[in-house]
């Protein structure tokens, strides 16, 4: 019998009131909660105190291998373990990013999970929530209206407008804002210069309330932000034009945490939402620190493949945070294991190859390759990986068995057959046991690089370590930005990759495990206020397009009042 579709199992299911997901937490909703409805609700910020005397969780980290075009499952398996762990007696809550519109409306759809692991309600997780998103555009073109006017009124801090990084968001898809120019018109229209849109979760706003601990540090990162820079090539902030204080103003609800609850009633805070293959792809730090307090297991979820989401949960988030994961887990299927042959092309919107449909061990051997080298990456990190295989109706035991001979080969600390998608918790039961008897193994946590390493010793430690480049070109203007950042002091930030995350290069047509190529660096950039530096590796865009049938087309509304066509 065929599933019902995402949203049919999302509006049969059977909520509690957001209280009494908060009271499985040791949360006092009276106290601790700020309503929205019955099903949602933020978490005031003043709980980490009250709770800061509770023994911390454990802390897993769900990642995935290189993913295929449709996404391997994260999310869904994220949602799977959380609802899993109340099976075998154990309190867990998920940590979960808050989608942006550009996907939901695009072509990839939501993040809310799948089938029977999924956040509820679906329609509020994938539409608004509690405007967070809608904050951090305002705050951010707050910002960039405060510039501009600025340097209409006599420009009093020299600013070079040939030289302005800080562009406008939307949170779409709109590749026709990609590149603007703005001022047209009269003299009193203002100043014309070229500029841009960015999607809203590439907002350096939105990477700031993903890693800010408090409203005061948000305050302070918020003001460090390089926005222009002026004639003689200094950095202009946005204290510099006493901006600062009415975007944090803007921000200041968005910094709580939203809860949330899962179909099968656990927990779930939802926070923050940036892309990871631009900015660094985890949810918040502050959703980490209040659920570490609440439970006896914190499952969270990196974006992409593990070389672009786990690599900077561990190197940014964790080196931000202190908080130090017990254990990984590494989502993969038969399906991207096949399609990492290069053989098959898989094109969101049209019919998968039915080869990927198909009993193949040899192909699922050869893609393996891909997996292999995931876990040897996360190993390097000091942590014990679980891999999970993600199953699909056509993957066959012979497939599944490759898959568990050649990651217990490889290192994994265990191999679960996954099937929460279609029976929920109780389908991800064996893996749940398996994280636990993870957590409980020592391991030796450790970052990928110091400090004090120099930028392009960072840039080539990743490459070198995590993509297994043979090395790193720069493009000119990115060799003389890291001269740059380095003279104004930035030389200690971690780095965030931004590239494509369709290989483990920088290349989305080299498949499996490359080797034998270089990454090429095409431009650099500094977010100081959130505290990293990022590279842009090959041709990689801040604001996506839609393509020609998107997701948008099929969402409306029934006669009832009733959101239809939503995945």
């Amino acid at each position: 019998m065929d599933m019902p579709s995402d949203l049919a199992i999302a509006q049969d299911a059977k909520l509690v009131h957001i209280n009494q997901i908060a009271e499985q937490m040791g949360l006092d909703p009276d106290r601790d909660l700020e309503h929205y409805g019955k099903y949602v609700a933020k978490v005031k910020l003043e709980v980490l105190d009250r709770l800061k005397s509770r023994p911390d969780a454990k802390y897993v980290d769900v990642t995935a291998i290189t993913p295929t075009p449709l996404g391997e499952g994260k999310s869904t398996t994220t949602v799977g373990i959380g609802q899993a762990m109340k099976h075998i007696g154990k309190r867990a809550i998920i940590t979960v990013r808050q989608p942006s519109q550009g996907p939901t409306f695009g072509i990839k759809g939501g993040a809310a999970g799948g089938g029977y692991s999924q956040i509820v309600p679906m329609e509020n997780f994938n539409l608004h929530l509690t405007g967070d998103i809608h904050a951090i555009s305002a705050a951010h073109n707050l910002i960039a209206a405060m510039l501009d006017a600025h340097v209409y009124h006599g420009n009093a801090l020299d600013i070079d407008i040939h030289n302005i990084p800080w562009r406008r968001v939307v949170d779409l898809n709109d590749r026709a804002l990609r590149n603007v120019i703005v001022g047209l018109g009269k003299r009193f229209d203002g100043v014309p210069r070229q500029t841009g849109y960015d999607i809203t979760v590439a907002s350096e706003i939105m990477a700031i309330l993903a890693l800010t601990t408090s409203l005061q540090d948000m305050r302070e990162r918020i003001g460090k932000m390089v926005i222009a820079y002026d004639k003689n090539k200094g950095p202009v902030t946005a204290d510099d034009i006493q901006a600062a204080g009415a975007a944090t103003v803007l921000m200041k609800d968005a910094i709580k945490p939203n809860l949330m609850q899962s179909l099968e009633n656990t927990p779930a805070l939802v926070h923050a939402g940036p892309f990871a293959n631009i900015a660094h792809g985890n949810s918040s730090i502050i959703a980490d620190m209040i659920a570490m307090k609440c439970g006896d297991y914190v499952v969270t979820e990196s974006g992409f493949g593990a070389d672009i989401g786990a690599e900077k949960f561990f190197n940014i988030k964790s080196r931000i945070s202190g908080l130090k994961p017990n254990a990984v887990v590494l989502v993969t299927t038969i399906r991207a294991l096949k399609a990492h042959t290069g053989k098959y092309r898989i094109i969101p919107g049209r019919l998968i190859d039915p080869g990927l449909k198909e009993e193949n061990v040899p192909d699922v051997e050869a893609g393996a390759v891909n997996m292999v080298r995931h876990l040897e990456n996360l190993k390097k990190f000091g942590v014990n990986p679980v891999v999970a295989v993600n199953v699909f109706a056509d993957d066959t035991a012979a497939e599944i068995e490759a898959v568990r001979e050649i990651a217990l080969a490889a290192g994994a600390t265990g191999v679960a057959v996954a099937r929460h998608w279609a029976q929920g918790g109780a389908g991800a039961v064996e893996l749940a046991e398996m994280i636990v008897s993870a957590c409980d193994m020592p391991n030796d946590f450790r970052l990928l690089y110091p400090d004090d390493m120099s930028i392009k010793d960072k840039i080539e430690t990743i490459a070198r370590e995590i993509y297994r480049a043979d090395g790193v070109d720069y493009a000119p203007i990115a060799s003389r930005k890291i001269r740059q950042y380095e003279e104004q002091g930035l030389r200690e930030l971690p780095i965030c990759m931004a590239k494509t995350h369709l290989s483990i290069s920088d290349d989305p047509k080299l498949k499996g495990a490359p080797d034998g190529f270089r990454i090429t660096i095409t431009d650099i950039r500094a977010s100081a206020g959130a505290g990293f530096i990022y590279p842009l590796c090959g041709d990689v865009r801040t604001m996506p397009g839609l393509g020609r049938s998107p997701a948008a087309m099929n969402v409306d509304i029934d006669e009832d009042g009733k959101v239809i066509g939503l995945f």
